[in-house]
């Protein structure tokens, strides 16, 4: 039976090594893929915790002219695919979801003005992989804000040291990544840290931010072993996020792991159900996932989905970098439960998709209801929604709105949600006139139709796909996209 370990930080620490590596194996249990899975088939062959993906459909507005869907601000699944591309061996991009493609990268979005946490934009241009299609592009973008102006963190790494971590592209790359993410700590932040294996402990008692020689020493000593008792780590990580928890700050758990849950609660449901009330005491979940053999993406999506956080995964060197640096700001909510419901105008507009954003679909009635959940966003952080739209002519489309786009949003302390509508004119715009956003951002959704074979991928060519790409770089303040450029050259 998996136990809690107590005890001063250091001789638990020591305890943690031990144990790690000589605790007895537990009866593995089995993810339902089930619960998750939208199609019978796998995302990738050898590894059942891919999820398939079954593409949204073409919807006539003479049936339904009105689509709501949750914001999506995880990057996972691009850089799931860049591991997937830059390996051997042949690959099924089933699983790959297409607005984590896109939202990877970051837009030249305005910032709000005023109070307001959030900006929207919206953009109509000609659809390069069916002439007779137009794309809409919908943005937000959540408020910068300066690092000396951020809240109080109280953070718990809750980082799995099971057996199954003992390789160079998982524990080893997780403890590079928190200690990048250690030395972005101000002073007055504090952070503890959870280990789990086939019991759990807390390694590093909460610590001020001014003790980060102390804190990276007791990252640097874990070790892997042992079975995963993943459920019993992340309670205890709650308890002491609870324990040390800031009115108005920046509450979170930062769970790093390849997502082998073997001992414990390891249903996907009943892990949703534990983060879905600790977010409602206001601390929110982040996961980090690692390595590909036995990766449960599936898993460590939907709860950090349900758990106000974001997912994300780890594949390189380089990657720790954008997450733990460039990125780090992901980790300030500025606002929560954002919903996004398009109106076509049905004279304008025969038919409508959206492109990704599979399992962030809800039902229209969900739009105004604040009990509903929806996902998060960082500051300064950036949200990109794409839908394909067949045009019905009929009304002027130059005066006459192509469709208005309602959002609902929560500031991240509240619990009633705020309005906001915008209306979007088409301005006859071909791709090659569109903005930059527009064309980069249709590039990489292109990318993924074209990875995954997608029925709806039209008459679009990988030499297309990265003509529109090289086209689209001027902003790129990390270089990312210039990155992203060498790898479709790893597209067969």
């Amino acid at each position: 039976m998996p136990i809690k370990k107590k005890g001063p930080a250091i001789l638990l620490f020591s305890i943690t090594l031990f144990a790690a590596a000589c605790a007895p194996s537990h009866q593995v249990g089995s993810f339902n893929a089930s619960l998750y899975n939208n199609g019978p088939e796998t995302g990738n062959i050898g590894n059942p915790n891919l999820a398939a993906v079954e593409e949204n459909a073409f919807i006539k507005t003479s049936d339904s002219a009105t689509s709501t869907f949750s914001i999506d601000a995880d990057g996972a699944s691009y850089a799931l695919t860049r591991r997937m591309l830059n390996e051997s061996g042949e690959n099924n991009f089933k699983s790959l979801r297409t607005e984590e493609m896109v939202n990877y990268f970051t837009y030249d979005y305005e910032n709000p003005t005023g109070d307001a946490p959030i900006a929207v934009n919206g953009e109509v241009s000609a659809c390069p992989w069916n002439k007779e299609h137009k794309l809409i592009r919908i943005g937000i973008k959540g408020k910068s804000i300066a690092k000396e102006q951020y809240p109080l963190a109280n953070f718990v790494l809750l980082i799995d040291v099971s057996g199954s971590m003992a390789s160079d592209d998982k524990l080893a790359l997780l403890k590079n990544g928190f200690i990048n993410f250690v030395n972005q700590m101000r002073p007055e932040d504090r952070v503890a840290v959870v280990t789990y294996s086939g019991y759990f402990s807390l390694a590093l008692e909460s610590t001020p931010g001014t003790q980060k020689d102390k804190i990276i020493k007791a990252i640097k000593g874990l070790g892997a072993g042992g079975s995963t008792y993943g459920s019993g780590g992340i309670r205890e990580a709650y308890e002491v996020a609870e324990k040390n928890f800031i009115p108005n700050g920046n509450n979170r758990v930062i769970m790093g792991t390849d997502g082998d849950f073997n001992v414990g609660i390891t249903s996907t449901d009943e892990l949703v159900k534990l983060v879905q009330e600790q977010r409602e005491k206001g601390i929110f979940l982040t996961t980090l996932g690692v390595g590909n053999d036995n990766l449960n993406d599936a898993m460590m999506e939907k709860i950090a989905n349900k758990g106000n956080g974001n997912y994300e995964y780890l594949d390189n060197h380089d990657e720790l970098k954008k997450v733990f640096v460039d990125d780090y700001s992901k980790f300030l909510t500025v606002a929560k439960d954002v919903k996004v419901q398009v109106t076509f105008n049905k004279q304008i507009v025969k038919s409508y998709r959206l492109i990704g954003y599979e399992n962030r679909v809800m039902e229209n009635k969900n739009f105004e209801n604040d009990q509903a959940d929806a996902g998060e966003i960082g500051a300064g952080q950036t949200i990109t929604a794409i839908y394909e739209i067949e045009p019905n002519g009929g009304a002027n489309a130059t005066t006459d709105p192509t469709f208005t786009i309602h959002f609902r949003y929560k500031r991240p302390e509240a619990a009633t949600s705020i309005p906001l509508d915008l209306d979007i004119f088409d301005a006859g715009l071909d791709f090659a006139s569109s903005s930059e956003n527009m064309r980069f951002a249709a590039s990489v959704a292109a990318l993924g139709l074209y990875l995954r074979n997608s029925a709806y991928k039209g008459s679009m060519t990988l030499s297309q796909i990265k003509s529109w790409s090289a086209g689209a770089v001027s902003f790129d303040p990390n270089g990312y996209r210039e990155r992203h450029l060498s790898l479709l050259e790893r597209v067969k």
